[in-house]
């Protein structure tokens, strides 16, 4: 089993042969400018790499994408294996990253957060105190009774 910083090294070295070839050497009108390599992950034996990509358009061009890398999985795998020198190239699965989706869930998530605090703003604009604008006693201000009584039974039972 390889160690960390290897298999490491090797997920960087797939990820940049694969983001050049794609940019320069595949001619696959489906992949183009629009597939952006975001990350690679080796298994600790060296044995298969996942290869994270986002294509920047609708679905259809995400299909037609995914298409194109899984044909040009194989001169893909010969480039990485050239790069690489090692004894066995990893083979390599590719997966679209969910990362877009999930930033675009949160963006909306907060837009809804932030119009709820707006309408909470503009609701408690005009509004006043239930009780007093400071419910909190001070010290040295005057007790009232109860307190005093209170204190004058306390004295009486010790």
């Amino acid at each position: 089993m390889a160690d960390n910083a290897r298999a490491k090294r090797l997920a960087d070295l797939i990820r940049e042969v694969v983001a050049q070839k794609l940019q320069r050497g595949i001619k696959d009108p489906r992949l183009g400018s629009h597939v952006t390599i975001t990350d690679t992950r080796v298994t600790g034996d060296l044995r298969e790499a996942t290869v994270f990509y986002t294509v920047y358009g609708d679905d259809e061009e995400r299909k037609a994408a995914a298409a194109g890398l899984e044909s040009a999985k194989g001169i893909l795998r010969s480039e990485v294996g050239k790069a690489a020198g090692v004894k066995f190239t990893p083979t390599l699965t590719f997966v679209m990253d969910a990362l877009p989706d999930t930033a675009r869930t949160i963006e909306d998530l907060l837009d809804k957060a932030r119009q709820s605090d707006e309408k909470v703003r503009e609701a408690s604009a005009g509004a006043t105190y239930a009780g007093e604008a400071d419910p909190y006693r001070r010290p040295g201000e005057d007790e009232t009774e109860s307190e005093t009584e209170a204190d004058e039974t306390d004295d009486t039972v010790k």
